[in-house]
């Protein structure tokens, strides 16, 4: 039986337009036909792809790192680094480590609402929270969305502690909102310059900014009173471990103001190792041979990360600036490494 016409025509007061998907319903949606059924994501200027989502949670717990909570506003990247861990991240929606991941954002439009909500439970205790473990957050979408300066002035509000760590120059301008949350509780940004070496940089790090542009925004944020440092993350065998390569990044770092510098030497787990090593093969197949033999294993081996640290340890102690490690624990000894000389490490190209 049908409506009565004054009923059959009668609109909705409100027109609520189309349900935002969630992540499960997006990786279903891929799983079932791939990226290409995705037809609400828009297509931008630097031609990836992005596709709004609905989160059921903001924070997210995790096991077995030095710290219990992550917040990724974004997942995918369109720096598009070739070493990224979080490229293996992707595969959790359906979608693949390679170019899927800096070709195609899922945006977690309701973010910023979601965590202020999960940060007035009673039972929130104020916990370390990182910021940008799997995405960048200062990814140039933020721009637009500006999730992440919401999401921090959410934190700032609940007076939760932070560390963020970004490639991203945007970062400076929230100098204002990281001020306060430095203030409600406590603020670290470090800034990923894995070198200042400008062919190592274009032929790794394709979407991101000039190395010094970034270093630049580090200048700006301490100098705003910001706990900033840099993290040399990841020194790349081959490409930026040289001596010389090596001692130009720690210097410019020291130029630039930075409170503290961390160093790590690339590592290589599940999908960013494929991606890895076909990206290698594909633009220097000469490299393919030590690639394969020094990553036997996820890790290269100690030895060769020790020597890498040791030259580093040097430099910081020679431009005055503090290792990351001695911050985290004032009271752990360190060796003075007067005794060392910076040299090219041990495994050679």
């Amino acid at each position: 039986m049908g409506l009565p016409p004054n009923q059959a025509v009668r609109p909705l007061l409100f027109d609520l337009g189309p349900r935002t998907p969630t992540t499960r319903e997006i990786a279903q949606t891929v799983k079932t036909a791939g990226t290409s059924a995705l037809t609400d994501a828009e297509r931008r200027a630097d031609l990836a792809r992005y596709q709004e989502v609905a989160c059921r949670s903001a924070l997210n717990r995790v096991e077995g790192m030095p710290f219990k909570w992550t917040l990724n506003p974004y997942r995918g990247c369109t720096h598009g680094c070739h070493y990224c861990f979080a490229r293996r991240y992707h595969v959790q929606f359906e979608m693949n480590a390679d170019d899927e991941f800096a070709s195609m954002i899922l945006v977690k439009r309701n973010f910023a609402e979601v965590l202020a909500r999960e940060l007035d439970r009673p039972s929130w205790s104020r916990e370390h929270v990182a910021f940008g473990t799997a995405t960048d957050p200062y990814q140039p979408i933020e721009g637009h969305y500006r999730l992440t300066r919401a999401s921090i002035e959410a934190l700032a509000r609940g007076s939760t502690p932070i560390s963020l760590i970004t490639k991203g120059p945007m970062v400076v301008r929230d100098r204002d909102v990281l001020g306060e949350l430095s203030q409600a509780a406590s603020c670290t940004v470090y800034m990923s310059v894995p070198t200042v070496d400008e062919e190592a940089w274009r032929v790794l790090e394709p979407g991101t900014a000039h190395p010094l542009q970034r270093l630049r925004a580090v200048r700006e944020l301490a100098d705003g009173g910001i706990d900033v440092g840099v993290l040399m993350a990841p020194v790349v065998p081959g490409f930026s471990t040289s001596r010389s390569k090596l001692e130009r990044t720690v210097k410019a770092i020291a130029d630039h103001g930075a409170r503290f510098v961390g160093c790590n030497v690339m590592y290589l787990q599940d999908g960013t190792r494929t991606h890895f090593m076909k990206f290698i093969g594909r633009e220097f197949p000469s490299m393919l041979p030590n690639f394969e033999r020094l990553y036997a294993n996820k890790y290269p081996p100690e030895g060769y990360r020790n020597e890498v640290k040791a030259i580093v340890r040097v430099l910081q102690q020679r431009y005055s600036v503090q290792p990351r490690e001695r911050r985290e624990d004032p009271g752990r000894e360190v060796r003075p490494p007067q005794e060392l000389e910076p040299e090219q490490v041990g495994f050679r190209w």
